[in-house]
């Protein structure tokens, strides 16, 4: 087993660099479709904007070898903008064509009186579903640490693995799906909680 983390020029790759060597891993850093040699696990990690990450990656070759991946249900876990580019559109970028892996789109929060966007600080993420696969030791109310103003609304409930609920507003925190994991907070900035979800989508 051997876990990438996609690099494409805007993502947080230090943090999760740091998480997956807590972990015990040596992760390889995949700026381009070549690098990939012997990787079994991608990680996108997501800091950003949708519009300009899915340009940054076609730019890098790297959006239609992600599509190519994801197709042939190799393990991927997408992280904020890597969650989000999953989905056909973006309110943040309406001319964007996202990668339509998880059919639905990208919203933004309503303003809400006193309610702060973007949404930051610690939440917790209420699983959906009996099936825990990479939830597995994490109970039915995990916490993480989230950072966003927008999140997407999958068309499918099905693949909701956990909701989070700002202000009034209930949103998809993660969607789980045979080898695929995203999620809209950041798993690499969530202490024990992050690392028991990274380590348990890597099978260690």
């Amino acid at each position: 087993m051997k876990p990438g983390i996609i690099d494409y020029g805007g993502g947080n790759l230090r943090s999760v660099a740091n998480a997956l060597r807590a972990l015990g891993q040596d992760p390889v850093i995949i700026a381009k479709p070549e690098d990939v040699a012997d990787a079994t696990h991608l990680i996108l990690p997501g800091q950003g904007a949708f519009g300009d990450c899915l340009e940054r990656l076609d730019g890098r070759g790297l959006l239609d070898f992600l599509k190519g991946w994801i197709g042939e249900d190799r393990p991927y876990f997408g992280i904020c903008v890597g969650y989000q580019i999953l989905f056909d559109s973006s309110e943040e970028a309406p001319e964007a064509k996202g990668l339509g892996i998880i059919p639905g789109r990208v919203v933004r929060f309503d303003a809400e009186p006193g309610l702060k966007i973007p949404h930051m600080g610690w939440n917790s993420a209420v699983l959906a579903g009996a099936e825990r696969g990479a939830w597995s030791g994490l109970g039915d109310e995990p916490w993480f640490y989230y950072v966003h103003s927008y999140f997407p609304v999958p068309e499918d409930g099905a693949v909701i693995a956990a909701n989070t609920t700002y202000g009034t507003q209930t949103f998809a925190a993660a969607v789980g799906r045979f080898n695929l994991l995203a999620c809209q907070f950041h798993p690499e900035k969530s202490q024990d909680t992050g690392l028991k979800l990274i380590g348990n989508f890597l099978g260690i």
